[in-house]
């Protein structure tokens, strides 16, 4: 197995082609894939950031190369992850409408058991400034299980009875729906620095929560500034983190460093919010 990049605990990241590295990982070894993929956005474009004109150019591992061989990788990294799954193991892909329809096919092509498409609605979305399109307010979860003949994990009362602050639609004590309200990172989420496609703690906590128990290994292919690394330690989950950006692995190495200043309670969601409200009274080590 390739030398980490970084490791603390059950908290290990790898700077390698993602492609690589999980083909040193234990076959049917893993319980639970998260998978942010490039979106192949980075053609030029641009977008609305602060209420101005932004480029969407977010580096080369963001280039499309066509949509032939777009797809071909998806098909590959998700290959990869089937390998390690556990069958009764699931994978989590989030995206956009540039993306998650060629990794929708790429997992039915792979036999894949589709178990719901999850609306994630951003309540406070940018804007869209040229006022010929709807304005994108949501990106797609695809949460799919390796074997249809296995059962899957699914914490059914910690989804219905748990307290997710920040989502206007969950109600009490109801079944939680596909639709999530929840806002991107806070900018305390960024104080330590900013990946283009970094998602938000409650985000992750949620897939995390729904679909692992304490002590499963939980594998990202793109880490990169490692969120859901981050919630994976503060709920007692083994995590692997895969970048190619040195950059982007620093970022994560100091969060989770950050992260190891709380005190550790058994309060996993207080632990979260004062990673996201770093100056809300929390005495830190």
């Amino acid at each position: 197995m390739k030398k980490p990049y970084f490791k603390e605990g059950n908290f290990t990241l790898y700077r390698a082609n993602c492609l690589k590295l999980l083909s040193q990982i234990k076959e049917n070894s893993v319980d639970m894939v998260f998978a942010d993929p490039p979106y192949n956005l980075s053609n030029g474009g641009a977008t609305c950031k602060n209420g101005t004109w932004a480029s969407v150019n977010k580096g080369r591992w963001d280039l499309s190369n066509g949509v032939e061989d777009d797809f071909d990788f998806h098909l590959s990294w998700i290959e990869a992850c089937q390998r390690i799954l556990k069958p009764s193991g699931t994978i989590w892909i989030s995206g956009t409408y540039h993306s998650i329809y060629q990794c929708g096919f790429a997992l039915q092509m792979k036999g894949f058991h589709l178990l719901n498409d999850i609306a994630w609605f951003k309540p406070n979305a940018a804007p869209n400034l040229s006022c010929r399109f709807f304005t994108a307010s949501h990106e797609t979860l695809i949460w799919a299980r390796k074997d249809p003949r296995e059962k899957h994990k699914f914490n059914y009362e910690a989804m219905k009875h748990g307290d997710f602050p920040g989502d206007i639609l969950k109600k009490e004590n109801k079944q939680m729906r596909s639709v999530w309200a929840i806002s991107p990172p806070k900018p305390t989420e960024k104080r330590f620095g900013k990946h283009p496609t970094q998602k938000p703690l409650d985000l992750l906590s949620r897939v995390i929560i729904s679909s692992t128990d304490e002590g499963d290994l939980i594998v990202d292919p793109f880490t990169g500034s490692s969120t859901t690394g981050l919630v994976a330690n503060v709920h007692k989950r083994r995590f692997i983190g895969v970048d190619t950006e040195k950059k982007y692995l620093d970022l994560s190495v100091k969060r989770y460093k950050d992260l190891k200043t709380i005190p550790q309670t058994n309060d996993y969601e207080q632990q979260l919010d004062f990673l996201s409200e770093p100056n809300a009274g929390y005495s830190r080590a």
